[in-house]
């Protein structure tokens, strides 16, 4: 295929406008997110010099996700999609000014990051699962909604290249407050975006929601296939052991190898850098067929990329190892993504989301607070080795169960709106099911 066909397969999501204007928005958006976030964990490290409250603001801020994300899904369903995410953008803008006001009055403590970062949790958790599920309204035809979820990711795993590094120079040059400053105005660029779509009106069910009873045929519905629960358990083994190591980047880029906060910024851009090739790459890829084996794979790579990241001790060996890293696991959370978003009815596609940000999102906080635990106890060099060590044994498992997943395997029911190029990819892919139709 020449460059420019491939390049028009790559990009042929943004064909649809509010895709288009979306990706623009968003883009804009998620590099102040990551300018925040940097600045976030270098400001609670600077106040403390500790590892273990490191890993508490994150499980902090990352609880939310594991608690709050089952009953946001249900509602993801029942209520208007587009006006939830503008709702959760603008709260989102809320925090990130609170926290530059403290930082700039020379006020701020631990307890109001960790207070704030609780607060942008429960956004989250809201924010995620709808915004997972808008994605099939934005894009007005369905064979382009794989291709919009990789885009997506590679959406966000540009800004995770570009905000880092931005935010080491800015914190180096005038300190944190003006990141968090430029995060609250980046939000701009998306509600503006969101404002701006023309999306037809969805059918969303009248009367009461039964909060409880949706939530359990949301768990019903995903448990009861063991493929999708197969996937979702790998997600969430993956996102305990192996995610984390990014909360303990701090303690690398000083400790392990003597930088600053630059260093910090180069060791996250080097993740977005490997993070984005994997979701390009994904974008590039025309059908779905072997999906199931590229999750296994990717995640070994995630793997064995941790435990070889967690050896090194020079800076130009780290970041080349980071950008393996960063491959292998937006390659299987993206995968595992593309996987759900297409099979799943439409009707509880929002619950399906909340469990994926359960098993993704949700279980990133135990992971964090365990790492900030042992890392104190072990070294964060050990830590992350362990992380490598239980991913890879989690694929394993995995890899145990293709043989019977894939013979649970069958069509996808064209009526849902899968395309032929699909159902032949679910068909022949060695892990993956189109879950029965329920009544």
């Amino acid at each position: 295929m020449r460059p420019a066909s491939k390049l028009r397969v790559t990009l042929r999501a943004l064909e649809s406008r509010n895709f288009r204007l979306f990706f623009i928005g968003q883009t804009v958006s998620l590099v102040g997110t990551w300018i925040q976030q940097i600045a976030m964990s270098w400001l609670v490290y600077r106040l403390t010099n500790s590892p273990f409250v490191l890993g508490a603001v994150g499980f902090a801020g990352q609880l939310p996700s594991f608690l709050v994300a089952p009953f946001a899904g249900v509602l993801a369903d029942r209520w208007d999609r587009r006006r939830t995410v503008v709702g959760t953008q603008v709260l989102s803008m809320v925090q990130a000014l609170v926290l530059a006001a403290l930082v700039f009055s020379g006020r701020v403590e631990v307890w109001h990051v960790m207070a704030l970062s609780v607060f942008l949790g429960i956004v989250n958790a809201a924010d995620v699962p709808t915004r997972q599920s808008f994605l099939v309204e934005m894009v007005e035809d369905r064979e382009l909604l794989a291709n919009a979820i990789a885009l997506n990711s590679s959406m966000f795993n540009a800004a995770r290249l570009v905000g880092p590094a931005l935010a080491g120079i800015v914190i180096a040059a005038v300190g944190e407050g003006i990141c968090f400053l430029l995060n609250g105005l980046s939000y701009i660029a998306v509600i503006a975006a969101l404002l701006a779509m023309r999306v037809p009106p969805r059918e969303i069910p009248l009367g009461r929601p039964r909060l409880l009873g949706h939530l359990r045929e949301g768990f019903d519905y995903a448990w009861g296939v063991e493929p999708i629960r197969i996937v979702l358990l790998l997600l969430a083994i993956t996102s305990v052991v192996g995610v984390p190591y990014t909360v303990l980047m701090p303690v690398f880029a000083t400790r392990v190898l003597n930088g600053g906060a630059d260093t910090l910024g180069l060791l996250m851009a080097a993740t977005g850098l490997g993070a984005l090739a994997g979701a390009l790459y994904l974008a590039s890829r025309e059908s779905v067929l072997g999906l199931g084996r590229l999750i296994a794979v990717a995640s070994g790579v995630f793997g064995v990329g941790l435990i070889a990241f967690a050896a090194s001790r020079t800076l130009w060996l780290s970041l080349p190892l980071l950008v393996v890293t960063g491959f292998g696991m937006m390659v299987q959370m993206a995968a595992s993504n593309t996987v759900l978003q297409t099979v799943v009815d439409e009707d509880k596609r929002g619950r399906i989301m909340a469990l994926y940000t359960m098993a993704y999102l949700g279980m990133i906080p135990f992971g964090s607070l365990l790492a900030g635990i042992l890392a104190d106890g072990l070294g964060a060099p050990e830590t992350i080795a362990l992380g490598g060590a239980l991913s890879l044994a989690g694929t394993l498992y995995f890899l145990s169960r293709l043989p019977r997943l894939q013979a649970q395997i069958r069509p996808a029911d064209r009526s849902a709106g899968i395309v032929p190029e699909v159902a032949t990819g679910l068909q022949t892919a060695s892990s993956l099911m189109v879950p029965p139709k329920r009544p």
